[in-house]
């Protein structure tokens, strides 16, 4: 009984942890396609820039201020071999992530991030060297098919916003391979994971952000004619970006959470900013959406399978050994 109440338990928290993350995600969203569009705040570096001082402060505040979690201490050599590498892949992800909520509509955006199980299995099989079924190449396939579709119909395309978005599938596929070996390999915390990378995200960020978007940012101090309820929801969604950074790294995209604030997430889209979407559109959006439920599908079948099933990467002899692979025990993630 014991066993039994502790395993059920462990799925409450699961499931509140893919919630909390979902909520978190659908919001900052919403709410950076806001800044940009309503508040006219068309600086997606200075944005991003804000979410990762936001988080630095927040981890900061939880770790050494109120104390909620112990500081797990790290080599200053491992700072710079583990954490630096995925803090710069992480700020690229969110650069192009905001960049591209500044060209296309949320719908389209979250629609193409839906490749993201296909650039991961991608990346594995061609740097990794991992092998997979074949039936997880099959299960890519409506995926990639409904992401065509959505893209050849989609009303508001930008090529430049779309790329961005493509690009960001595979800054976030790296990101969670990276993130799956950082915490596992060294039994990190969510709250640990920022407390280190949001500096180093914030350091690569900060420059860049001053030199191309600095003027621009002053001339919006001087023209924003609302600036004290502007700023209160740029830097508010910097909080709520803490709160996402935090939740992320205890779901590393379950395929089931993503196909979920996918599906929320054009929805809101539609409802708050009202971007068309046609009857093409919508189809290849649900195409995708299906894929997604699918291929994880596919997966959790080939993870239940016996022990015996041939499923470890094979790993090179080479310098990439310095980087940990994935952890086998979360294959059927994403």
């Amino acid at each position: 009984m014991e066993e039994g109440g502790l395993c059920q338990w462990s799925v409450i928290r699961s499931v509140l942890a893919i919630l909390q993350w979902w909520s978190f995600n659908v919001t900052v969203i919403i709410i950076n396609k806001w800044i940009f569009q309503k508040l006219d705040f068309k600086f997606p570096l200075t944005v991003s820039c804000v979410h990762f001082i936001s988080s630095a402060i927040g981890a900061y505040l939880v770790i050494k201020v109120l104390k909620l979690k112990p500081l797990i201490s790290v080599d200053p050599e491992d700072r710079w071999r583990r954490i630096f590498p995925m803090s710069f892949i992480f700020c690229i992800n969110i650069v192009l992530g905001n960049v591209s909520l500044r060209y296309i509509p949320v719908s389209f955006m979250q629609t193409i991030k839906s490749f993201t199980p296909a650039t991961t299995v991608l990346l594995q099989w061609l740097i990794w060297k991992k092998s997979f079924d074949w039936q997880i190449w099959a299960s890519l396939i409506p995926i990639v098919g409904g992401i065509l579709l959505t893209s050849i119909t989609e009303l508001s395309f930008n090529m430049f916003g779309f790329c961005a978005a493509l690009f960001g599938c595979l800054a976030t596929s790296t990101k969670t391979i990276l993130a799956e070996s950082l915490l596992h390999g060294y039994k990190f915390d969510s709250i640990n994971t920022v407390y280190y990378m949001a500096p180093f995200a914030t350091m690569i960020l900060a420059v860049p952000a001053l030199l191309l978007e600095g003027s621009g940012v002053v001339a919006w101090l001087y023209t924003c004619p609302s600036l004290p309820s502007s700023l209160i929801i740029i830097f508010g969604s910097g909080v709520l970006a803490f709160c996402l950074n935090f939740s992320i790294f205890y779901v590393i995209h379950s395929t089931t959470a993503v196909t979920f604030n996918v599906a929320v997430a054009v929805t809101c889209s539609w409802l708050i900013f009202r971007n068309p979407i046609s009857m093409m559109n919508a189809v290849g959006c649900s195409i995708t959406l299906v894929g997604c439920t699918f291929y994880g599908y596919v997966r959790h079948k080939l993870s239940s399978q016996s022990p015996g099933t041939p499923r470890t990467p094979r790993t090179p002899r080479s310098k990439m050994e310095l980087l940990p692979l994935v952890s086998d025990k979360l294959d059927d993630k994403v």
